[in-house]
């Protein structure tokens, strides 16, 4: 692994999304095989922070947001082989230097992952609802 860079925006392909949900557990709870719905989650993102090893996508944060008050970390992803590096934490640092220093970030967890965001600052919160 090379020196990892970060970067804000859209500039990558389709192609190298998809490869990047795959590669992690992330891939298997979102819509990958729908690719109408799964094209839909990159392109009405709010704010999208990636990081890269050379030219491979390893990271990514996509989050909506109104950049004032609340933002949605929709998902964090990294690819299996880059974890336990520091770039989620970094990914979510770049995140939150792009709000509101008093916005909230707010996430779901998935089960594999509810101990890793305590030791980031989150906390849980209990009043949180979903509608299905």
């Amino acid at each position: 692994m090379g020196t990892i860079r970060y970067l804000q925006g859209k500039d990558f392909t389709f192609e190298q999304f998809r490869d990047l949900y795959e590669s992690c557990s992330l891939g298997k709870r979102r819509p990958i095989e729908d690719e109408a719905r799964f094209r839909g989650m990159l392109e009405n993102a709010d704010l999208i922070w990636t990081a890269w090893d050379e030219n491979l996508l390893v990271g990514i944060s996509r989050s909506l947001t109104d950049f004032t008050y609340v933002l949605y970390l929709a998902d964090l992803a990294v690819r299996e082989t880059h974890q336990r590096k520091g770039i989620g934490k970094e990914l979510i640092r770049k995140t939150k230097s792009s709000i509101h220093e008093k916005a909230k970030i707010v996430l779901m967890a998935a089960p594999s992952a509810i101990g890793y965001y305590p030791h980031l600052g989150f906390k849980r919160h209990p009043e949180g609802w979903i509608l299905v």
